[in-house]
């Protein structure tokens, strides 16, 4: 499984492009957002991709977000991790 890191410059069609493929080829993939701005373009990439995905003529994808702590430096952070599969 893939692991997508998305930060709050992240490119939201970019980051669809990367979950399609994921999807295409595992079936399940993960995205990890620290911060607003990053959640923000993190949910914008995964409605795009449920667009590509749906367009493809294939199954709809199921998200589960959820918390990850994450170290950075040295500091615990605290992000949003979204399971992403078919």
């Amino acid at each position: 499984m893939q692991i997508l890191k998305v930060a709050a410059t992240s490119n939201p069609k970019a980051v669809a492009g990367a979950i399609a493929g994921a999807l295409e080829e595992d079936g399940i993939v993960e995205a990890h957002a620290i911060g607003a701005g990053a959640v923000n373009q993190a949910v914008k990439a995964i409605a795009i991709a449920r667009r590509l995905v749906e367009r493809e003529g294939e199954a709809e994808i199921k998200v589960t977000p959820g918390f990850i702590d994450v170290q950075i430096g040295g500091d615990v952070k605290t992000g949003i991790r979204f399971v992403i599969e078919k």
